[in-house]
């Protein structure tokens, strides 16, 4: 049960966590600091000023492709145990996700003082992660069942794979006040599905023998053995018991053994490895407001999406909350594997966003623009009450620049600072996110007066976090898990304006 367990915790590699997505355009790739441009990308990050777009129908669409990988270099004493570690307490595991197909559609119709706005976008998850060695949860819960058991080693084959889309359809509208100040008012609805995979195969059992031999047995076999052996130990005591013929010592001591065939008999269920599935879906609905204000070179703006509240339904093979004996000790993994608990509902809410920016016109051809964003992570709910374990909202700091190159060749490039509350708590192997910096480059062309194409590169370099495992009596520390990313994108787009 403690490998079912622990393995199912895994699986949510891409599910929890700190999900919103920012980069819905290409001209955001090209400069991540458009809360305060006036453009067609408005329709996301900055609505009001839409309305100062010319009259007409603007339509856009974006394709993205991004490539990502998450690297966590575990350390666990468990692991010298493994045959294939070569004695090495550390081992690093990596997975690989990508998303091929990021799209994105703007659309705005302006007539007179309105604006009438349409979005589809992906504003979290958008690919999948596999880590095809699974991660050091997996290789762990092995290790420690085969410890626990007397084994001298052990070999596993592990897997996990997660996928996320969460569709955004937002409808809204802005209505130009006077010729400086707009506002804008919206709904996001937000369909999100997932699905989750995990197993544990192939597991093997090494035991030293007294001659210095070694048997390797599969698990099934091994737990068999036990069980067979342990029965055999337990029933002549049971019938001693019976026979009132035990001292209070033979009987604490019987009572042990029945525990621990009772935990065998637990861990038979899954003695041929774990193959795990759970598919999710959930619906949410939340308001949008914004405004834009310009006044001489200068445009200020500001965007706020209020709490998307998510609850996720399971399909799931784990028909029922896993327990463990209380004898075995608390094991936290456990409230994270109930999270999948077929025909259960789980929170995963999208958290609550303010974004302001500010854009000035330095020349009419140069345009300088910061922004910063505010995520209220804190306040969303998240299965296990985990968004409790950060010690603050997450922080983004932007900064860009454009210069229209000609009257067809716009350039532009940026850059974000992304900063989380993160704490040990919050971190592990199965989710987390890591302080980054951002850039973004990239290149319009104006092709005809009615169609724009526009083309981006954007990278986010991540640093890493090293996660304490303990601190001794003097001070000195233990690091643990230590994590890390990379992320690079590529997009193109298409405008036309009719």
């Amino acid at each position: 049960m403690v490998a079912a367990a622990l393995t199912l915790h895994t699986v949510s590699a891409l599910a929890g966590g700190i999900l919103t997505n920012t980069n819905q355009s290409v001209l955001f790739l090209k400069n991540p600091a458009r809360d305060a441009a006036i453009g067609l990308d408005g329709v996301y990050s900055n609505p009001a000023g839409v309305a100062f777009m010319p009259e007409g129908l603007h339509l856009a669409f974006n394709w993205q492709y991004a490539h990502q990988t998450r690297t966590v270099k575990s350390t666990n004493q468990l692991f010298r145990m493994g045959v294939k570690n070569e004695g090495s307490d550390t081992k690093t595991f990596e997975g690989i996700a990508d998303a091929p197909c990021i799209p994105s559609l703007q659309m705005a119709y302006n007539k007179g003082n309105w604006s009438y706005q349409f979005n589809f976008s992906i504003p979290a998850g958008g690919g999948a992660c596999e880590f095809e060695k699974g991660l050091g949860s997996f290789e762990s819960a092995v290790g420690m069942i085969g410890q626990m058991l007397g084994a001298s080693g052990y070999d596993v084959d592990g897997y996990m794979r997660g996928r996320q889309y969460y569709f955004g359809f937002q409808l809204g509208a802005a209505y130009k006040i006077n010729e400086h100040f707009s506002v804008y008012g919206g709904l996001r609805a937000l369909y999100g599905n997932a699905s989750y995979k995990a197993r544990l195969s192939n597991i093997q059992v090494f035991q030293n023998n007294a001659d210095g031999t070694t048997t390797v047995s599969n698990f099934d076999q091994f737990l068999n053995d036990k069980v067979y052996n342990l029965r055999k130990t337990i029933e002549p005591l049971q019938n001693a018991k019976a026979a009132g013929l035990l001292s209070e010592a033979q009987i604490a001591s019987l009572a042990q053994a029945e525990g621990s065939l009772d935990l065998l008999n637990r861990l038979q269920h899954y003695s041929n490895g774990v193959n795990l599935m759970s598919n999710q879906e959930g619906f949410g609905v939340a308001p949008i407001i914004g405004l834009d204000y310009k006044i001489g070179n200068f445009n200020f703006a500001a965007k706020y999406e209020f709490n998307t509240e998510m609850k996720m339904k399971n399909r799931s093979t784990l028909e029922r909350p896993l327990q463990l004996p209380s004898s075995m000790g608390n094991f936290p993994a456990i409230n994270n594997i109930n999270k999948f608990v077929d025909d259960t509902e789980v929170d995963e809410d999208i958290p609550a966003m303010l974004a302001v920016g500010a854009q000035w016109s330095v020349l009419p051809s140069v345009h300088l623009n910061v922004g910063y964003h505010h995520f209220f992570d804190k306040n969303a709910k998240w299965f296990g009450d985990t968004q409790d374990e950060l010690s603050n909202g997450s922080n983004e700091y932007l900064g860009g620049v454009e210069w229209d190159a000609s009257d067809k060749v716009n350039l532009s490039c940026g850059f974000q600072i992304t900063r989380y509350g993160l704490t040990d708590d919050y971190m592990n192997d199965m989710s987390f996110v890591v302080n980054s910096y951002s850039v973004g480059a990239g290149i319009s062309y104006k092709v005809s007066d009615k169609i724009t194409l526009s083309a981006a590169y954007f990278q986010t370099n991540y640093g890493d976090y090293d996660k304490v495992s303990a601190v001794d009596a003097d001070g000195n520390v233990t690091k643990g898990d230590s994590f890390t990313r990379t992320n690079r994108v590529l997009g193109l787009g298409c405008q036309v304006d009719f």
